[in-house]
């Protein structure tokens, strides 16, 4: 218990480096640039205590249990033992397909752990604000999760196969640009941060320690070489998935207005 205290200590003092430069800069600009007092400035303060002990807290729990268990997942599911169906120590021969259920656990934990993302969670919040409520909260925060869901099993796929990342990504761009010059115009912008936004404190520590473990397992893979890239995944898939969700929307939306045009037989 006494451990576990100082640990807190040690992580709440080690954000204070993080976030009181980012309070410096705010009250420099607010005071000396801008010239205008603080509004509520007992406020203020409570409000920076609060984000210290929520971001401490927050990493905190990360450490203790999220973190984890996603290495202990990501051990298990690429032991030799699991993929293969027996007491092995080392893999000798396999096919992509044995390791169906760390494509499934890939896809599982990159939509989870992009939902609970506080980043993503706030440029939501934001998005629904600034469009009046056309882009929802849930859709968007869906439409991004679909993405890094598909991307990082796409990710695990290219380990276990050992194509180079090169293709995927180069493919990936290819498709982002097309999307790019037919989606709605005002959602490009959102689309490309939201692939900025996924990668995050709680995303990222999962799905590299679940390469690593990958590389790490498959005969023939290098953990710096082939462990890698999967946060690359993760960035780009949101772009796509988030152009498609607007697409798919407006072409609904147009579809519902064709229907309301229609004339209606009264016979």
């Amino acid at each position: 218990m006494m451990d576990s205290i100082i640990h807190f200590g040690e992580t709440t003092f080690g954000l204070l480096g993080d976030v009181l430069p980012i309070a410096a800069i705010l009250l420099g600009f607010q005071i000396l640039v801008l010239r205008r007092p603080l509004a509520n400035p007992a406020q203020i303060f409570i409000g920076l205590v609060f984000v210290l002990l929520g971001l401490a807290l927050f990493l905190e729990g990360l450490e203790l249990a999220l973190f984890p268990l996603g290495r202990m997942m990501a051990a298990q599911l690429t032991s030799p033992s699991f993929v293969v169906g027996q007491d092995a120590e080392t893999i000798i021969e396999f096919v992509w397909t044995d390791y169906f259920w760390v494509y499934v656990f890939a896809a599982a934990i990159g939509f989870a752990t992009t939902v609970a993302e506080p980043a993503l969670i706030a440029v939501s919040m934001k998005a629904n604000q600034v469009s009046g409520g056309t882009i929802t909260v849930h859709g968007l925060r869906f439409a991004v999760a679909t993405g890094v869901a598909f991307g990082v099993a796409l990710g695990t796929f290219r380990i276990v196969t050992g194509t180079p990342l090169h293709w995927f990504i180069i493919a990936g761009y290819v498709i982002v640009i097309f999307q790019t010059l037919v989606a709605p115009r005002a959602i490009i912008p959102l689309a490309y941060d939201s692939g900025g936004v996924t990668t995050s404190t709680v995303t990222v520590p999962l799905v590299a320690a679940l390469g690593l473990g990958l590389a790490e397992t498959i005969p023939g893979r290098s953990p710096l070489l082939d462990g890698f890239g999967l946060i690359a995944f993760a960035s780009l898939f949101p772009m796509i998935s988030v152009m498609a969700y607007a697409q798919i929307s407006e072409w609904r939306s147009q579809r519902g207005r064709q229907d309301d045009t229609r004339p209606q037989n009264t016979t």
